[in-house]
C-alpha cells in the first residue's frame, strides 16, 4: 500500500511539529515555505502548558531550553525607567508572564525544522496559487513549481494568510484595533534580563527584553482606529512610529534611533474566529485557523498542541475529513478559552487618558503587593494565560520513543 501524501504549507512553528509528527506515523510529507529560509528572525515567545507537553514528548525540551533567551521575569516602569511592579519568572509549565521556557520565535522554528527535516520534503521559495479537491485528493498549483497531487493540504500560515482565501474566501479578521512593531536593538550596560514595560499613555506602550544573542528585543505598541496601516512601505511605517513615540521617555529615543538598522517587523494585531477549520480535503492549522493574537499569550501553545492533535487524529483516521472534524472537536475548548481575552485588552494596557495610565499602574502595583497579590493570587491571575484548559490525548504515535528522544541534528 502507497503512503499517504500531505502538503503542509508554512515552516514557522506548527507546519514543522505537524511535519515531525506525521513523518512518524508514515505518512511522505512534503513542506512548502514562500520565504527561501527558515526565517531566524522574531521575538520572545513562550512555551506553556499544554505546549510544554508537546515539545517534551518530541524530546525537544532540553533543546528548547538551552537556547532560552535569559529572561527572569517581568517589570513594569516608569517614565524614567524605574520599576514600579515586579513579578518573577515562571517556576512551572505555566505560570508567570515569564515563562519558565522563553526562545526566540526564529531559534524555535530552527529547532524544529532540523528535527522534521531529515524526513519530510521542504520545499522553500514558493507557494500554493491554486487547490483543486476533488473529493479523493487535492492538485495543487504553485508559483514556481510542477503542480502535484496530494492526499490532504494543511495550510498552516499565518493570520491573513494568502492560500485560506482559496478555500475561505469569506473569512474575516477579528481586528483588535493594536499595531506592534518589533525590532532588535544593541544591547547596552543599561538592559537587565527583565522584560520591562512601560505603558506610555495615549494608547500606547514600549517594552525591551533579553535575548541569547547579545543584543535586546524592543517592541513598540499603539492603539489605533486605522486600519491598514501594516500594507504601508517600511519609510512609511518608521515614520509613523517615529512620530507615535517622540515624545515618550525612558529606551524610547534610543528605540526610534535603530529604525533605520537591521529587521522592523510590524504588524495588525487581530484573532480568526472562524466556524470551521477545514473545507474537505484542506485544514488550517495555527493562525490561520484559530490566531489569539500576541496579547493571549497562547500563540506558541495553540500551533503546538494544534499540529499535535492534529497529527494524532490523521494517524487514526483512514478519512482526513473525519480527522479534521475530530481534530476540531478537540481543540476548539482550548481555543475558546485562549481568545478571551482579559476584560477590556488590549486597551486596558495601552491606557488613553492620565486617569487611565494612573489606574493601570495602581492595578499591576496591587498585582505584584507582596501582601496581596500574593495571599489574593493576583499575581497569578494577572499574567498567566489558560494553556492547560484541556487534556492534551495520547495518541499511539508518542509512544516511539527511539523518535521521540533523537537529537535535533537528526543522528
Amino acid at each position: 500500500m502507497s503512503r499517504r501524501s500531505i502538503l503542509i504549507s508554512g515552516a514557522s512553528i506548527a507546519g514543522p511539529t505537524l511535519a515531525s509528527w506525521l513523518s512518524r506515523s508514515g505518512w511522505e510529507v512534503t513542506v512548502v515555505e514562500r520565504f527561501d529560509r527558515v526565517r531566524e528572525q522574531g521575538q520572545n515567545i513562550d512555551v506553556r502548558g499544554v505546549g510544554r507537553q508537546v515539545i517534551r514528548r518530541m524530546g525537544l525540551e532540553d533543546a528548547v531550553r538551552a537556547a532560552h533567551t535569559g529572561e527572569t521575569g517581568t517589570e513594569f516602569v516608569d517614565e524614567r525607567g524605574r520599576a514600579i511592579a515586579s513579578f518573577g519568572g515562571g517556576t512551572d509549565d505555566t505560570s508567570g508572564g515569564t515563562a519558565e521556557l522563553e526562545i526566540l520565535r526564529g531559534q524555535f522554528a530552527k529547532i524544529l525544522y532540523e528535527h522534521s527535516s531529515h524526513d519530510a520534503e521542504y520545499v522553500f521559495g514558493d507557494q500554493i496559487t491554486a487547490l483543486d479537491d476533488d473529493g479523493s485528493g487535492v492538485d495543487v498549483e504553485f508559483r514556481h513549481g510542477t503542480g502535484r497531487r496530494f492526499d490532504a493540504v494543511v495550510l498552516a500560515e499565518g493570520l491573513r494568510s494568502r492560500s485560506r482565501a482559496l478555500i475561505m474566501p469569506d473569512a474575516r479578521i477579528h481586528e483588535l484595533g493594536l499595531y506592534n512593531a518589533f525590532l532588535a536593538i544593541p544591547r547596552t550596560g543599561d538592559d537587565t534580563d527583565r522584560w520591562r514595560v512601560l505603558p506610555c499613555g495615549r494608547g500606547r506602550m514600549l517594552s525591551l527584553r533579553p535575548d541569547n544573542l547579545g543584543t535586546t528585543q524592543a517592541s513598540l505598541s499603539f492603539i489605533s482606529d486605522v486600519r491598514g496601516l501594516d500594507r504601508l512601505g517600511r519609510d512609511d511605517v518608521v515614520a509613523i512610529l517615529r512620530a507615535t513615540f517622540a515624545d515618550v521617555g525612558w529606551a524610547a529615543p534610543r528605540v526610534l534611533a535603530e529604525l533605520d538598522n537591521g529587521s522592523l517587523y510590524f504588524e495588525d494585531i487581530g484573532q480568526a474566529k472562524l466556524d470551521t477549520w477545514s473545507r474537505g480535503r484542506v485544514a488550517l492549522l495555527g493562525d490561520a485557523a484559530h490566531c489569539a493574537s500576541p496579547v493571549s499569550g497562547m500563540g506558541t501553545t495553540l500551533a503546538l498542541a494544534g499540529a499535535y492533535v492534529l497529527a494524532g487524529e490523521l494517524a487514526g483516521h483512514d478519512d482526513p475529513r473525519a480527522a479534521f472534524a475530530r481534530y476540531e472537536q478537540v481543540l476548539r475548548p482550548l481555543v475558546t478559552k485562549a481568545q478571551q481575552l482579559p476584560p477590556g485588552a488590549p486597551q486596558i494596557a495601552h491606557p488613553r487618558s492620565r486617569l487611565q495610565l494612573s489606574a493601570f499602574r495602581t492595578a499591576v502595583r496591587v498585582a505584584a503587593s507582596p501582601l496581596l497579590g500574593r495571599v489574593s493570587g493576583l499575581a497569578g491571575k494577572f499574567m498567566s494565560p489558560p494553556a492547560e484548559a484541556i487534556t492534551l490525548p495520547e495518541y499511539p504515535m508518542s509512544g516511539d520513543v527511539a523518535y521521540a528522544t533523537r537529537e535535533v541534528t537528526g543522528k
